[in-house]
């Protein structure tokens, strides 16, 4: 038995990440980089560090080799204590039985010996593919309050988009009395963020449970949190109404990127306040050569730039070479634009390699995507929405 904590937090950081096609065809979405010089995980990860969560478990399955390899022993987040840490939690085998985590619910279950090492109190379950600055402390003293079975964050939607989303409906006290998964006349605007607070008696109840009924899909929003609600539990929203983004598609996260040149930003990285932790590796400065320019754009450490960059993202160690053309687009660590190519509205992964003369994207339409480790010829043409990749 580890130390007693009062909360350990559940980082569910599996699943494929379809949506972001080429970009997590090599790597798991949380990895996926963002912003310069983060990964999506780092946005989580921080939150915890920052909330006072000292114990983080980062359930992986898909493509988890970079993900690995980037938490390492969880130092650039101070998750590296000794009565405490982050923990990478793959699926595993048990005697002569092992398989996939089958669901959201299920990945917890297969991982509650992990929990149940600290006796904890509460258990908050992350998603990993969310940009955003929340205390989880004030969450969960908001569970307490209420004395909740389970306590779900919600965020105010625009009406028109609420039937995208799980809607948490509730009466007067914030006590939810009914989840409607997508619904098509929403009774309220109130989306799940897929953050969850849950006293850990009641979580294990209920897990235990639904792994013994053969018609589950091991879900949280499909079975878990339904069959609390048909139970009868107590179970409260707590709003948040700051800043957060599902960039779980490639149009969010190339929005979600654009969003970090609006002014004011609505995401402040430089908060000393809450920052956000990342595994990064030195680089030198940034420079610009004379006959390159930068307007209103996020230029990262060890950046090279002879050509133009205009409304852009250039992340760690990417190069734009002389006469070539970066507007309104995302460059991910070690991107190349050779001379004379011409990037607009794209995500080009990391290491990419675009030949000269090359145009990827255009001024209109859907979010060109070149792939990581990709190298086009001399000349080739990218179109809006279209993926390239190895």
């Amino acid at each position: 038995m580890y130390r007693k904590k009062s909360c350990v937090a559940m980082l569910l950081a599996g699943g494929q990440g379809s949506r972001l096609g080429i970009l997590t065809r090599h790597v798991a979405k949380p990895a996926v980089p963002f912003g310069g010089k983060y990964r999506i995980i780092d946005f989580p990860l921080s939150n915890c560090v920052n909330s006072g969560i000292d114990v983080v478990g980062v359930l992986t399955q898909y493509r988890p080799l970079e993900l690995n390899a980037y938490i390492g022993s969880g130092a650039p987040w101070d998750l590296d204590v000794n009565s405490g840490g982050v923990y990478v939690l793959p699926p595993y085998h048990t005697g002569k039985t092992g398989e996939w985590y089958r669901g959201t619910a299920n990945s917890i279950y297969q991982n509650l010996e992990f929990a149940k090492q600290y006796n904890p109190d509460y258990v908050l379950v992350l998603s990993g593919d969310h940009i955003y600055k929340m205390d989880y402390a004030e969450m969960i003293a908001h569970h307490v309050k209420h004395n909740a079975a389970a306590t779900i964050a919600v965020r105010q939607v625009p009406w028109e988009e609420a039937s995208r989303f799980g809607i948490m409906n509730t009466d007067e006290n914030n006590n939810i009395i009914e989840f409607e998964e997508k619904p098509a006349n929403p009774k309220s605007n109130n989306a799940s963020m897929g953050v969850y607070v849950f006293s850990f008696d009641k979580l294990c109840s209920y897990l235990e449970a639904d792994e013994q009924d053969p018609e589950s899909s091991n879900d949280f929003g499909k079975n878990i949190i339904p069959a609390m609600l048909n139970a009868g539990e107590c179970m409260t929203a707590y709003t948040f109404n700051d800043y957060w983004k599902d960039v779980g598609t490639i149009e969010s996260l190339w929005d979600a990127n654009m969003d970090l040149l609006k002014d004011p930003v609505p995401v402040d990285l430089r908060d000393r306040e809450w920052r956000i932790y990342a595994r990064n590796v030195g680089s030198p400065p940034h420079y610009v050569a004379e006959g390159g320019s930068v307007i209103d754009s996020l230029i990262t450490e060890g950046c090279q730039i002879m050509g133009s960059v205009t409304h852009s993202v250039l992340s760690t160690n990417a190069i734009v070479e002389e006469g070539a053309v970066v507007i309104d687009s995302v460059l991910m660590p070690g991107a190349r634009i050779g001379k004379g190519a011409v990037i607009r509205r794209a995500i080009v992964a990391e290491n990419a390699v675009i030949g000269e003369g090359c145009v990827v994207g255009e001024e209109e339409g859907d979010i060109a995507v070149v792939g990581s480790n990709t190298s086009l010829k001399a000349g080739e043409f990218v179109a809006a929405g279209q993926q390239v990749g190895e």
